[in-house]
């Protein structure tokens, strides 16, 4: 257990370290929370999605686990997790924007993953109200069924859960619009997949990608910037006194982070140094007790 706390801290470090040199001034990111007075506009095309990427996932398990058949088990859990942001099958959400179309709400799909906002929380929920306990019904048809993405598309939407029996109702007129599709970095894409991935690392629980702000929250915020800056000349004089600042002020919280990771990296050395003294002295002991143990057996014989 302590290697696999060593290995997970140690990867944590690493994680953190490249993370700061994505962008050092990008903004912490928005809380979203799931409008639910959205959902009964996009609940059908909701589902139709859903029904679009239970299908691909399934046949896509299925070529990489060929010649072998993919089990019940292994579509239900592609069913609990398209519909979890937490996990990798739900991936799709991140690329839809939710745009208004006249009195409607359109699902438009972008090219790159967004930032996830209410907008993206909203689908979540939905997915997940159109699911909720069909999942294993839905395993069911899949497995046992060799059907086309229309067929599911019409047995999941229309016959299991009903929510396409009818359209959608008009949206009201003063519904206040989303927020705008913002998209990620390649980069920041890339570090949450990597942080998602150490999620279930045994003693890595719960562990969180945190922003400069979240990160300067913990080792302690920065002393307000200096507001006497009457009569210092210039706008160059002026911009030259911030620009050096700001610079001061990004050395000292790279020391910080630096100084966090020498003092951890210091610890963990000598947890390892006293777990191997232990062992030695373990071992010691034990060679002096079959040492002791032979001369007597000799001794008797």
């Amino acid at each position: 257990m302590v290697k696999f706390d060593t290995i997970a801290l140690l990867l944590s470090l690493i994680v953190i370290t490249i993370w700061f040199s994505i962008d050092v001034e990008c903004a912490k990111k928005a809380v979203g929370v799931a409008r639910k007075e959205d959902i009964p506009y996009i609940r059908c095309q909701v589902c139709e999605k859903l029904a679009y990427q239970l299908y691909h996932h399934v046949h896509n398990k299925q070529a990489e686990i060929s010649p072998n058949k993919i089990s019940e088990y292994q579509i239900i859990e592609i069913s609990e997790n398209v519909c979890n942001l937490k996990k990798q099958e739900a991936d799709w959400i991140l690329k839809i924007d939710i745009v208004e179309q006249g009195d409607r709400l359109g699902l438009v799909e972008q090219d790159s993953e967004g930032q996830c906002n209410s907008e993206c929380k909203t689908i979540e929920r939905a997915c997940q109200d159109v699911m909720d306990y069909s999942d294993t019904d839905v395993a069911e048809y899949l497995y046992k069924s060799k059907s086309d993405l229309d067929s599911l598309k019409s047995f999941l939407c229309k016959d299991l859960t009903k929510v396409c029996s009818k359209a959608p109702p008009p949206v009201p007129k003063n519904r206040v619009p989303g927020e705008p599709f913002v998209a990620k970095s390649s980069k920041e894409a890339e570090m949450e997949k990597l942080m998602r991935s150490m999620q279930g690392m045994p003693g890595a629980p719960g562990m969180q990608m945190y922003s400069r702000e979240d990160l300067m929250k913990k080792f302690g915020d920065e002393d307000a910037d200096d507001d006497d800056d009457d009569d210092e000349g210039s706008f160059p004089s002026k911009l030259g006194k911030v620009i050096k600042e700001k610079e001061s002020k990004k050395n000292d919280w790279k020391q910080r982070i630096t100084k966090g990771i020498q003092d951890t990296s210091e610890t963990l050395k000598n947890h390892a140094n006293r777990i191997s003294h232990r062992m030695r002295k373990w071992w010691g002991t034990k060679k002096a007790q079959w040492k002791k143990s032979s001369k007597t057996g000799k001794g008797e014989l």
